[in-house]
């Protein structure tokens, strides 16, 4: 397995480009299977997952070509095109799916499309349970036949889906997502009720749009959607990653930097930066993005919680972690969305970090510098915590299973090395 390898101590400085959103691709890449026209999609990430779920739907009979050739700058000049012309299969295997949480996401296309699907419980990263009931809970107040069997989960709609009102008990932006694309198709009209107010899921729904898709209340936790008949093909580019906006602002305000992040968006990432600004970290927006800065002093310490958009992004804590691990005093971090979420703590804890959890929060206590040490990736976002720590270490780190960043952050050594980083990849 890689590693990545990194002497600390460098500030950022230059300009980072801002990819398209892993979180916003994934599902608009399953919306393909509504239509039997083309979809083009830009702006799209090369990463991992994206990978792993062109691979699910490529056994679904989604045909799939890339128009563009990747330039200096990665993704941006090209754009996928998706088709499925016909639904060859509507089993998605357990070989593809344990990859990737999102793969379930064409659960609620093909029964909508197919009338029926069968779908592996999906993987994807060890941060606590996350159920696929209100999943399967939304397609049988809309008509559709749901058990759970074998490993899989089984849905028939042989007459389709039909509208209805369904209340999410809980936020979930995979439910809201899979049965938003769902309800398209149904006969009648389908309210959703405490959806994901995500601008991942607004992004979705923009493109369903453009498909011929009615629905109303996008950005809001109640959705309504008008069925039709039939969705066309579109053009739609991916919405700026605000988690590898967030997570590069980190970067530069723990390595002690100043740098661009273009292409970056401030409206979907508030409550992040408006924590950085407490902590006295300095953003601004310019023209072709965000400005970012740490030049006048350690950062100070300041609480948070994690909740739904648009409070604090569970996706954003463990960078906010390592941040808080070299800042001046203390600061209390809860985890409110997922249960197994502190798994980074003990690895930074190895580079010096002084950090105790009780149950569903961690009591941080800045220290002026941590040590490089080797440490352990466990998940996407807490990997990447282990990459911002060890550019503000003293002496070399060494990150092991850092294929989990393949998972959600494109070319991440080029775009911190281009900046001024010591990081290297060892294969």
């Amino acid at each position: 397995m890689d590693k990545i390898r990194i002497h600390g101590g460098t500030p950022i400085c230059g300009e980072i480009l801002i990819g398209g959103a892993k979180n916003a691709a994934l599902p608009l890449m399953a919306a393909s299977l509504l239509t039997d026209q083309t979809l083009t999609l830009a702006n799209l990430p090369q990463l991992a997952d994206i990978s792993t779920l062109a691979d699910v739907l490529a056994q679904h009979g989604v045909d799939m070509h890339m128009n563009g050739a990747p330039a200096g700058d990665g993704h941006v000049g090209r754009a996928l095109e998706l088709r499925a012309r016909d639904i060859a299969s509507t089993r998605a295997p357990y070989d593809l799916v344990r990859k990737m949480r999102a793969s379930v996401l064409v659960l609620g296309p093909l029964v909508a499309r197919a009338g029926r699907a069968e779908v592996s419980l999906p993987g994807g990263c060890a941060i606590g349970t996350r159920p696929v009931d209100l999943h399967m809970q939304g397609l049988r107040l809309l008509g559709a036949e749901v058990e759970l069997h074998d490993g899989y989960i089984h849905a028939r709609a042989p007459g389709g889906l039909t509208g209805a009102e369904i209340v999410f008990p809980v936020v979930s932006v995979g439910a809201t997502e899979n049965i938003l694309m769902a309800a398209t198709l149904a006969r009648g009209e389908t309210r959703l009720v405490n959806a994901a107010r995500e601008p991942e899921v607004a992004d979705l729904a923009a493109c369903l749009v453009k498909m011929g898709a009615r629905i109303e209340g996008m950005g809001t936790d109640t959705l309504v959607v008008q069925g039709v008949d039939r969705l066309g093909g579109a053009r739609h580019g991916v919405i700026a990653d605000r988690i590898e906006t967030g997570t590069y602002a980190m970067a530069v305000a723990i390595s002690g930097g100043a740098a661009e992040l273009i292409g970056a968006r401030a409206d979907n990432l508030r409550a992040v930066l408006e924590l950085l600004g407490r902590a006295g970290v300095d953003v601004r927006e310019t023209e072709r993005g965000l400005h970012v800065a740490r030049t006048g002093g350690p950062v100070r310490g300041v609480d948070v919680m994690t909740e739904p958009y648009p409070a604090f992004p569970t996706d954003m804590q463990a960078q906010f972690m390592a941040l808080m691990s070299i800042a001046e005093g203390a600061s209390m971090i809860t985890e409110t969305i997922f249960e197994n979420r502190f798994m980074h703590v003990p690895e930074l804890c190895r580079m010096g970090a002084d950090i105790n959890v009780h149950g569903a929060s961690a009591m941080v206590r800045g220290r002026p510098a941590l040590a490089g040490a080797e440490v352990m990736a466990t998940d996407l976002r807490a990997s990447v915590s282990m990459v911002l720590a060890a550019l503000a270490a003293e002496g070399e780190s060494v990150i092991n299973r850092v294929y989990h960043l393949d998972r959600g952050y494109e070319r991440l050594e080029e775009k911190l090395a281009a900046c001024g980083a010591n990081i290297e990849r060892i294969k």
